[in-house]
């Protein structure tokens, strides 16, 4: 039992200590697979730092007489001003008065003046059609003679009336009566030639009727019946307007018509009226017209909340009807209108592009730093601004870059004579 043991003992050793050769191969290939690489890495690792370490650092430059670069900006002064401002609005032209002229009496259309065309131009009561006026003229005799019958049977009346009131003065009876002295009679017959003579009256209004005309001195629009035709009371004859004044509706902001000083919700006075140009294309050259604003609208626009200010021009036509050459300011045409605005003091006029952020601007302090102020926006156009702001005049207010920038940067101004140097 124990001889046994001992050979297995033995053997297991010889097992272990194994063959001296293949132990060495097995230690080279740990080598090569575990502690080479990571030897390489750590003496890779050592060698950066070392380079790192070692390489000389750049001396700090401390040469007082260097400048740090500033941004440049554009600038412009701070000039206040007085100033008037002028408001622009468009519109398009109406006229004052614009109606139909209608037939009051029926008939055949006999005959029409030589305006009673689309676009003929006319005058107050100058007649553009005539109604045949013989059955009216048979009425007028007609009414007539009713009316000198009614008159000769109240003169008969009258002396019956008045041979009564002798009869009953020689009777002496006190209580004679109306039917007595006929005074119903007399009413009658009064009343009868009252009705006869309005019937004559009416008879030559008719005849009157028969020459059509218009209140005004005006153009025709559009004409609705010609020679020959047949009329009815009632018939539309023709669109005309009144040329004497040409009006034009202009969309005003809330702060459009605080500039323009418009009395809402008053009349305006003649002398304060504000001054309006009125300016278009006509025929391929710019055309211009000058009016007043006489009035604002009863009420705002629901949709857009803007006031309606009327302008209108006297004359629009010049003295076309006697051959002016004056360009006519024609109905429907498409405006630009410039009202003429109150005069502002205090007012600084600077670039559109200077303010920012719908009402801001930057003024350069005494060191050129950026301070951010706000300010009062009157008014601006496509390219200038009008504005009030708490700033001293002179100081240098920003017109570029206002995005690149903010509150407390040092910049270098240039001007535009500067810019234009370079």
């Amino acid at each position: 039992m124990d001889n046994q043991s001992m050979h297995s003992d033995a053997q297991a050793a010889t097992n272990n200590s194994g063959d001296p050769g293949t132990a060495a191969i097995s230690n080279r290939s740990f080598f090569k697979t575990y502690l080479l690489p990571v030897a390489i890495v750590m003496l890779g690792g050592l060698a950066s730092y070392a380079v790192a370490t070692m390489k000389p650092k750049p001396k700090a430059n401390f040469d007082n007489n260097t400048e740090v670069a500033l941004p440049r900006v554009q600038v412009v002064p701070a000039r206040m001003e007085t100033t008037r401002l002028s408001v622009v609005s468009q519109g398009s032209v109406t006229p004052r008065r614009e109606l139909n002229l209608v037939a009051q009496v029926g008939g055949i259309v006999i005959s029409v003046d030589e305006q009673f065309v689309d676009g003929g131009f006319f005058q107050l009561s100058q007649s553009l059609v005539r109604i045949d006026d013989s059955d009216y003229q048979g009425s007028l005799l007609n009414a007539k003679t009713i009316h000198a019958d009614a008159l000769q049977q109240l003169a008969e009346e009258q002396g019956r009336a008045h041979e009564a009131k002798r009869t009953w003065r020689d009777v002496g009876n006190q209580s004679a009566n109306d039917l007595f002295l006929r005074k119903p009679q007399l009413y009658s017959a009064k009343a009868r030639v009252a009705s006869t003579a309005a019937n004559v009256a009416k008879a030559e209004r008719d005849i009157a009727r028969t020459y059509i005309s218009a209140p005004f001195d005006g153009r025709i629009l559009t004409i609705q019946v010609d020679l020959g035709q047949y009329v009815t009371p009632g018939t539309i004859i023709a669109r005309v307007y009144d040329t004497s004044i040409a009006r034009v509706r202009l969309p005003l902001s809330d702060q459009q018509a605080a500039l323009v000083a418009l009395p809402i919700g008053t009349n305006i006075r003649k002398d304060q009226q504000p001054k309006v140009t009125l300016s278009a294309i006509v025929a391929g050259k710019h055309q211009q017209w000058q009016g007043h604003i006489v009035r604002t609208e009863a009420s705002l626009d629901t949709a857009s909340r803007m006031h309606f200010a009327v302008a209108e021009v006297a004359n629009p036509f010049g003295n076309n009807l006697t051959g002016s050459q004056q360009v006519p300011l024609i109905v429907g045409l498409f405006v630009e209108a410039e009202i003429e605005g109150k005069t502002l003091d205090n007012v600084y006029v600077l670039p559109r592009q200077a303010v920012f952020k719908r009402d801001k601007i930057y003024v350069l302090n005494e060191d050129n730093d950026l301070e951010l102020v706000h300010t009062q926006v009157l008014h601006k156009d496509p390219n200038t601004a009008w504005i009030r702001a708490e700033i001293p005049e002179g100081r240098q207010i920003v017109i570029e870059k206002q995005s690149l920038l903010s509150p407390g940067t040092r910049v270098k101004p240039e001007t535009e004579t500067q810019l234009g140097g370079i």
